[in-house]
């Protein structure tokens, strides 16, 4: 397996060091054909539905794990799902899908196509917005986009929007992309096509030329998060009270508030790289873009904020000189603050005699007494 791998990677390096500049930085951009080949399948999702799903594709680990999750457990889906990976470190993108365990697994089935949507959608958002609107409006020419008691389907300008019928239900269609849209276009680049779902038994294909639905989602008023703004082409947050959505912290090294993080305010979608768990980046510039922000938040991470008034937020950690006076001062004050004792006389100390000279004593002493026994017996005689 190890050779494989091995061969697999130096085959790979080959080409790329084959390859000549231009086209090394030519392949960074998808052209028409491929971005119509990767969108015809969820095209015709409804729009809050597809703007959390293009999310959640910038985040490919996080929805392997979230796909696996959802197989661990079956029997979830909608807001129970939800709730119960509120403390999963996903991105609240890949969170929402396990709502929707049939659209996880599709994602996780094809990784190399979930992959490949998440860094086309980073790199050309509005190309990507506006590939999905013209596979919408070659649907609606076919007669295959049409509201029902599922979704309606909304003209806003020259965009058609597709909203869920029911606030609190969410269908998920299934269409087969050769039949929907009419006959397919690009010969070399055929449309990436599910399989049915299970729930999806009315639907033979190439037979249908209509969208399929199973049993409905339920979900809580403003579920979701994310939605998309046509006009400017690009996805941008509408509800920022969302029970499992929490905004991410944009470090600035020129503005520092609560701690070097600003809370985004709703508007445009923000990518969080840090969800990105290392998968590379395919554009050049996307990988630079969030590479700097990446080394800008490892800087910010490891670095040490100093004492905070959180009243108004001024920084009360001194410098060091600043702060060695401030000790002498400290204890300045205290010896002169504090009364004064009176003084007490200094205590005898008791003599203490070493070893040897108390032997000399004891020497001198029988000394003494035998001159003095002597003294008495010349006496007596």
């Amino acid at each position: 397996m190890t050779l494989i791998v091995k061969r697999m990677l130096a085959g790979l390096l080959a080409l790329m060091l084959a390859a000549p500049p231009a086209f090394a930085q030519a392949q960074h951009t998808y052209s028409q054909a491929e971005l119509d080949r990767m969108l015809a399948p969820i095209a015709l999702y409804p729009d809050p539905l597809l703007s959390q799903i293009l999310m959640a594709a910038t985040y490919p680990l996080e929805v392997v794990e979230a796909a696996r999750w959802t197989r661990a457990n079956p029997r979830l889906q909608g807001d129970d799902a939800v709730r119960a990976v509120q403390d999963m470190d996903w991105d609240p993108s890949v969170k929402s899908l396990v709502a929707f365990p049939q659209v996880l697994q599709r994602m996780d089935e094809n990784l190399e196509w979930t992959r490949s949507l998440g860094d086309a959608f980073l790199a050309q958002q509005p190309h990507v917005m506006e590939t999905v609107q013209q596979l919408r409006q070659r649907a609606h020419a076919a007669g295959n986009l049409q509201s029902n008691e599922h979704i309606q389907v909304q003209q806003e300008g020259a965009a058609i929007l597709i909203v869920p019928a029911r606030p609190h239900y969410l269908y998920v269609p299934y269409y087969d992309p050769y039949v929907v849209y009419g006959p397919w276009w690009w010969p070399a680049y055929r449309p990436v096509a599910w399989a049915p779902w299970p729930g999806y038994h009315a639907y033979r294909p190439g037979v249908s030329v209509s969208l399929w639905f199973g049993a409905p989602v339920g979900i809580s008023a403003g579920f979701f998060f994310g939605d998309f703004d046509w006009r400017h082409r690009h996805v941008r947050v509408v509800h920022v009270n969302n029970y499992y959505y929490r905004p991410p912290a944009v470090v600035s090294r020129t503005t520092v508030v609560n701690r070097t993080t600003v809370v985004a305010a709703p508007g445009r979608w923000q990518h969080d790289p840090g969800h990105r768990r290392g998968v590379e980046y395919r554009d050049v510039g996307v990988r630079k873009q969030f590479a700097a922000a990446n080394a800008e938040r490892r800087e910010h991470r490891y670095q040490k904020p100093p004492a905070r008034d959180l009243r108004n937020s001024q920084v009360l950690t001194p410098p060091p000189r600043q702060r060695e006076e401030h000790r002498q001062r400290n204890r300045t004050d205290r010896s002169a603050s504090a009364p004064a004792e009176p003084r007490r006389a200094p205590e005898a100390r008791p003599q203490v005699r070493r070893p040897h000279a108390q032997k000399e004593q004891q020497r001198e002493r029988r000394q003494v007494e035998r001159k003095e026994h002597r003294k008495g017996n010349g006496d007596r005689s």
